[in-house]
């Protein structure tokens, strides 16, 4: 009588590990180089609000009003991408 031997599994791939190593290694490297990163802000230009004769400004995404307590912003919203400053209301004389 012979006996048979069933065949051996075939070894698993380990290449659906090896995937998700992969794309854990590079969710991290995304996270940490997002939050290591400098961040860049452009500096609001400061002439139009300093003009003590421009009473109203806006960037585009804010809108800002010289008041006797100081200046009052609006929120911006959150997607706004802010433009170059600009004067809408001149003191008049």
């Amino acid at each position: 009588m012979s006996t048979a031997h069933a065949p051996s599994p075939a070894p698993r791939s380990s290449s659906g590990a090896l995937a998700a190593w992969g794309i854990a290694v590079v969710v991290i490297a995304t996270v940490l180089i997002g939050a290591l990163a400098p961040a860049h802000h452009t500096a609001p230009a400061r002439s139009v609000a300093e003009d003590p004769a421009c009473l109203e400004w806006t960037d585009g995404c804010t809108v800002c009003q010289r008041r006797a307590e100081g200046p009052a912003c609006s929120l911006p919203g959150i997607a706004c991408q802010p433009g170059a400053p600009q004067c809408l209301r001149h003191r008049d004389g």
